[in-house]
């Protein structure tokens, strides 16, 4: 068995380094923070004469090429939380078999959602010369109420979402800097996002999003590696076995259901959430709005390709490192819980103190920074679009494409503000709004939004069903659980602690909902003028 070189810090259920490998890995980690820090200030600096007009600050000019497209929305798709949360998560307590969600992910929520969506989201955002989701709301289906709807949709459920990202980058930064608080690297990592997003806009979340693909391959495959190789793992020839041979700690959990291909038990759990975490992107906001800015649809099928392939090595990578933590931590769940297993792992992994582990682990720093802080600029930029272009116009007259801009810019800065707040304070509605977020709001859209590129049928009425209908399966779902585990419990937050746990289920059902009523109530309801219809669905010649 090899050497532990990491004590556990008993106050916070951390694993820390010892004293000799913490100084060198400190000074290797702040060397390349800087490093990093100063490359994305600079893009946004370059990027800032590219965003002159609210086109080019959201979209790019709608003229971003198929690799920096293709590595935005893989960037956006995974962040801190995918490491540090469901894949330690899942891959401790489901396995081998956790993996099947990172394939989901890129066949189901790239490969898919690429081919499917991106050609005819191009076309009509272009047509229609809208440049947020509730924009092409209002436009596909001549209701400014629509745009305001999804626009508050967007702005309540996105921004407590980023909080999770911020609280699972600051949990592994904390872990190598156990002297400087969580919310210090909270901190950091807002205003660093902040500052390259207010100056250059979606042209430098894109252009910085591509340079943090690239490092989040690299860091991911250095991940592999320092975890395959140490001798509890045994490398890939004798990984399986390894894990086979893993007893029951208590937790009811064994070699065979680690290494069972298909979830074991679980197989229904890892279902559901295959189709939440890879269907849900087909109606978020973030994700989608990639498909509006690559620069025409010719570039489509090459960024295909690419945000697939990404899909699958971060995907994956970080679902296999998971499965493999119960070899790595003696089987044994660190005081932190789910939460502290890849942290954990990594540190156990690279507890020798020499400089290529060091090294290694600053990269894998540095990859988690760079996946919460482009998951974030992206989260960011819809939700203050959503306030200052969809919103804000639709109750105030004579709003300029000036003051639009300006608002737009402050309103980065207060979204990050909000997303820090949240956070850093322990609101607990807020924490437990967290979980619903990614149901909810795909929940809403994906329906309105699928149906309105492809079918000319769609109503207005069938548009605001499925909305609707998608946000109180979800809602009225909590409810019910809330009251119906009430009397198990001792207070009606431990019933509703209790109900959100079922988010996932509720996520998969609303988006299902979604996507059967909109054409359903369609077929009953008054129908578009063939005029309108043509104008919507009119292709121009730049994108014949």
């Amino acid at each position: 068995m090899f050497e532990l070189r990491t004590r556990q810090n008993k106050k916070n259920g951390r694993m820390v380094l010892k004293m000799e490998n913490l100084q060198q890995t400190q000074t290797v980690t702040v060397v390349a923070l800087i490093i990093f820090a100063l490359l994305m200030i600079a893009i946004g600096i370059i990027s800032t004469r590219k965003t002159k007009t609210m086109d080019g600050f959201l979209l790019g000019n709608r003229k971003i090429g198929a690799w920096v497209s293709a590595f935005a929305y893989g960037t956006s798709y995974f962040s801190a939380v995918v490491f540090v949360g469901y894949a330690g998560q899942h891959g401790w307590n489901i396995g081998i078999g956790s993996i099947w969600i990172g394939i989901g992910n890129a066949v189901l929520g790239c490969l898919l959602a690429w081919q499917i969506l991106a050609k005819r989201s191009r076309t009509m955002t272009h047509t229609l010369n809208v440049k947020t989701m509730p924009g092409f709301f209002e436009s596909r289906y001549d209701c400014k109420a629509l745009k305001v709807f999804a626009a508050v949709i967007i702005f309540v459920f996105l921004v407590p979402y980023s909080a999770a990202v911020y609280k699972g980058l600051g949990s592994m930064f904390a872990t190598i800097f156990p002297e400087v608080s969580n919310n210090v690297w909270i901190l950091i990592i807002a205003a660093l996002t902040a500052v390259y997003l207010v100056l250059g806009g979606y042209v430098a979340t894109a252009y910085t999003d591509f340079v943090q693909g690239i490092i989040m391959i690299v860091g991911v495959f250095a991940m592999v590696i320092a975890i395959v190789r140490i001798p509890a793992v045994g490398g890939f020839a004798h990984l399986i076995d390894n894990l086979k041979a893993i007893p029951d700690n208590g937790d009811g959990i064994t070699g065979a259901q680690i290494t069972n291909l298909w979830g074991g038990v679980s197989w229904k759990f890892l279902c559901v959430n295959i189709m939440l975490t890879s269907f849900g992107t087909w109606g978020l906001p973030q994700m989608v709005s990639k498909y509006y800015a690559i620069k025409d649809t010719k570039s489509i099928p090459r960024a295909t390709i690419i945000s697939t392939v990404f899909a699958v090595i971060i995907g994956c990578g970080a679902y296999f490192i998971g499965s493999l933590s119960r070899l790595v931590l003696g089987n044994k769940l660190p005081e932190g819980g789910v939460d502290a297993v890849i942290p954990n792992t990594l540190l156990t992994a690279l507890g020798d103190p020499n400089i290529v582990t060091t090294i290694i682990l600053a990269v894998i720093l540095i990859l988690l920074l760079s996946a919460s802080m482009s998951t974030l600029s992206s989260i960011v930029l819809s939700s203050s679009s959503a306030i200052s272009v969809d919103l804000i116009p639709a109750v105030k007259k004579n709003y300029s494409g000036k003051n639009q801009m300006i608002v737009t810019r402050l309103l980065c800065l207060v979204f990050v503000a909000l997303s820090y707040v949240f956070a850093t304070v322990n609101i607990s509605i807020i924490v437990n709004i967290m979980s619903f977020s990614w149901g909810i709001v795909s929940g809403c859209f994906i329906g309105p939004y699928i149906w309105g590129i492809y079918s000319k049928k769609t109503t207005k009425t069938g548009a605001w069903t499925g909305m609707i209908c998608g946000f109180l399966t979800v809602a009225v779902t909590t409810i019910v659980l809330t009251v119906l585990n009430a009397g198990n419990t001792d207070t009606l937050y431990s019933a509703f602690q209790l109900a959100a746990k079922k988010a996932p289920e509720m996520g998969v059902a609303a988006m299902a909902v979604s996507i059967v009523v909109v054409p359903v109530v369609s077929m009953f309801t008054r129908k578009y003028n063939q005029e309108f219809i043509d104008g919507v669905f009119a292709v121009t010649p730049e994108e014949n």
